[in-house]
């Protein structure tokens, strides 16, 4: 008998699961993902979808993942298939997979058609608010037979609605989020990070474009006139070039020193810990609205 894990409660789901049920899922492009029994040897196209793995449990089904899957630690030992934007085929064949979860705008379509063609199915991950990252949980707990997902899943939603009500109804501040200098560049309205944003009580000064990664102007930015700049570099470090801003004294920005940085693991890898960048970026909005009464 089927299981449709699109519309039923992850619990009922798992009480229904066995080894030899079909399980049918639908991913985050709306397809329907159909597997003949539960997936026992899974590939991560992308480091946030291991992360993502190991946090529901499921790490012993984790054969495969790519470049830079290095959170947590585990995910270090995980053998490499490429990288997102460059997958090794004949690496995914070797390794058998009964699944592959792929990334639905950072892998390369082609790549993945040709995984489907290889008759290997392919679950696309683009989770587009914080919400979906709980949903997808559940999801790879469904295709996985994995139990902890759900419990994962409620805690996550769990801090998720305390943060919502914390920061919300805050007094609203126009926010520029930077991920990169040269070209410069920011986040659209359907970014994950401009949900974060909106949950901190923020609008994101370019949540009009509908790029996910849009390159603008600086002075698009100084006509915006941010109150407060958020950037994340390649790293932990701070990086040297927000400091750039300077140079526009004029900027409320500026003016009311509401220059801020969040390491970018936390915040542009879609994964649980998205909330420890979120409480991060809420925490730093605060900051600004004190900055902005002086």
């Amino acid at each position: 008998m089927p299981i449709f894990a699109r519309h039923l409660p992850a619990l009922l789901l798992f009480m229904c699961m066995t080894a030899q049920a079909v399980v049918v899922v639908n991913d985050d492009s709306d397809a329907e993902v159909r597997l003949p029994r539960l997936a026992m040897r899974v590939i991560a196209l992308a480091p946030n979808t291991a992360e993502t793995l190991l946090a529901i449990g499921a790490g012993s089904r984790l054969v495969g993942t790519v470049q830079y899957s290095d959170y947590p630690s585990a995910a270090k030992l995980v053998p490499r298939v490429g990288s997102s934007a460059q997958l090794d085929m004949e690496a995914i064949v070797a390794l058998k997979p009964d699944l592959v979860i792929g990334w639905r705008t950072g892998n390369a379509p082609a790549h993945i058609e040709k995984i489907r063609q290889l008759g290997i199915p392919v679950y696309l991950n683009e989770p587009g608010h914080i919400d979906d990252i709980a949903h997808d949980m559940e999801r790879y707990g469904v295709l996985l037979g994995e139990p902890k997902a759900a419990q994962a899943a409620a805690a996550y939603r769990s801090r998720l609605a305390a943060l919502r009500a914390r920061y919300s109804a805050r007094p609203a501040l126009r926010v520029f989020y930077q991920i990169w200098k040269d070209p410069l560049m920011t986040v659209g309205g359907a970014q994950i990070i401009s949900d974060a944003i909106r949950l901190c009580g923020g609008e994101n000064v370019f949540g009009q474009l509908s790029q996910m990664a849009p390159v603008v102007t600086v002075e698009s930015v100084l006509a915006a006139d941010p109150d407060l700049i958020v950037a994340s570099g390649l790293d932990e470090t701070r990086p040297e070039w927000l400091d750039d801003w300077r140079r526009w004294p004029q900027l409320k920005a500026v003016a009311r020193d509401n220059l801020y940085f969040i390491p970018p693991d936390i915040i542009q890898r879609h994964t649980p810990r998205l909330l420890d960048g979120t409480e991060m970026l809420c925490r730093q909005l605060e900051t600004a609205r004190e900055h902005l009464k002086h």
